[in-house]
């Protein structure tokens, strides 16, 4: 038992990155705007993308590198791609997670500086990663996934106590604006695709602590735990929006520090002010883990990438952080008030991508890369087939629906 939860760490760093703006934020607002409505929204889009960031972890263990690697081995193109898309999308992500996690600390702690509060917030990150690095990371997340879990859990038991009316299980399919919502709401469930390149390394980060032979079982439980825990929470946050705002007539706004006031304010109403500790450390771990593990693995990827793209030697590490740390900052100074538009345009561009990655992660399995003893089973090979369907059907329709 000790032995296996010492394996457990790049799953739980998954859901840690994955259980943030799409759990707090999106999933609480579709159910405060839908109710239980957009639950087929949630659980065919987990299910349609569990194939490809499961292939994240089955491929670096099976071959002993990351996804970034395998794709370089597809071809440049493929790098260079992700290199230019996440250019244009991890400054953005890194910040509108900040925001909200700054957000929460300010209902924390009563200090009510956004800006200050992003800065420091980064800060504590940047000093935590540079430290403590991948073995301090690691042991950090599991005690916030844990608090975050039973937090959670705990409110939408209270929030189903208190409810007297019965659960409508009625699903819609949004409309006009809705339908930029229902976009932005998938492609960040339970997260962006392209955190299966995350996973990969994590994933080699973790057989490299352990010193041992991480095989690829231990590695797919891991895999599980995390994104069991990811579809959990998803469920929780979309309760807790339907329990306790479905009807109530608030309005949400777009600024992360608002709307973080107005998500425990209007839980404390309904739930009772007994339970705004609960909520409050709920909504903080859940987004300062996101913030952590976003600013460790964007750097990670893109040393990789650099390293590969323009052949540099040596780890690219520190310099990517210092200038995803650096550029995030300017943003709090000169773009918060664009941080709406900056956010839908990186959730869509989030959507509209995922084909890619999902299409270049099965490539890769299935490939003469990958040895034959690891492949995915029969299975999961159909199940990847009918997720491509699905997710460029979908991206196809959404693209069509604009023009």
């Amino acid at each position: 038992m000790i032995t296996t939860l010492r394996k457990l760490g790049p799953g739980l760093l998954f859901a840690g990155a994955a259980i943030g703006v799409s759990h707090l934020v999106q999933s609480t607002r579709a159910g405060a705007d839908y109710g239980w409505g957009l639950l087929w929204a949630l659980l065919l889009v987990n299910l349609f993308k569990y194939p490809f960031f499961q292939y994240g972890p089955r491929y670096a263990l099976a071959t002993g590198e990351s996804l970034l690697n395998g794709y370089h081995r597809l071809g440049k193109g493929y790098l260079w791609t992700y290199f230019v898309l996440n250019m244009a999308t991890m400054f953005t992500i890194q910040t509108a997670v900040t925001v909200v996690t700054a957000g929460i600390a300010t209902e924390l702690f009563g200090i009510t500086d956004v800006v200050h509060w992003s800065i420091f917030l980064t800060l504590i990150c940047f000093g935590i990663l540079l430290l403590g690095k991948y073995h301090l990371l690691d042991r950090f997340i599991k005690v916030i996934i844990l608090t975050l879990a039973v937090s959670s859990i705990l409110a939408v038991f209270i929030a189903l106590f208190k409810s007297e009316q019965a659960i409508p299980l009625t699903q819609v399919f949004p409309e006009g604006a809705g339908l930029l919502f229902l976009i932005a709401f998938m492609g960040w469930m339970p997260a962006p695709l392209d955190i299966s390149i995350w996973h990969s390394i994590w994933s080699l980060e973790k057989k490299k602590a352990l010193g041992e032979e991480l095989d690829l079982k231990a590695s797919l439980f891991d895999f599980n735990v995390g994104y069991i825990a990811t579809v959990v929470l998803g469920l929780c946050f979309i309760g807790l929006g339907s329990l306790v705002m479905f009807g109530s007539g608030e309005t949400f706004s777009n600024q992360g520090a608002v709307f973080a006031g107005q998500l425990i304010d209007l839980y404390t109403t309904n739930l009772g002010k007994g339970a705004y500790g609960l909520i409050a450390v709920a909504a903080f771990t859940t987004m300062f883990s996101t913030t952590i593990t976003t600013l460790d693995a964007s750097p990670r990827a893109m040393s990789i990438t650099s390293q590969l793209l323009f052949k540099h030697q040596k780890d690219q590490y520190l310099h990517w952080i210092i200038a995803l740390a650096v550029g995030t900052s300017l943003i709090f100074f000169f773009l918060l008030s664009e941080m709406g538009l900056l956010v839908q345009i990186a959730t869509v561009l989030s959507f509209i991508t995922a084909p890619l990655y999902a299409l270049l992660n099965y490539r890769l399995v299935i490939s003469k890369h990958m040895p034959q003893n690891d492949r995915p089973s029969k299975k999961l090979r159909i199940l990847s087939v009918l997720s491509l369907l699905f997710l460029f059907g979908f991206t196809l329709g959404y693209l069509i629906s604009l023009f």
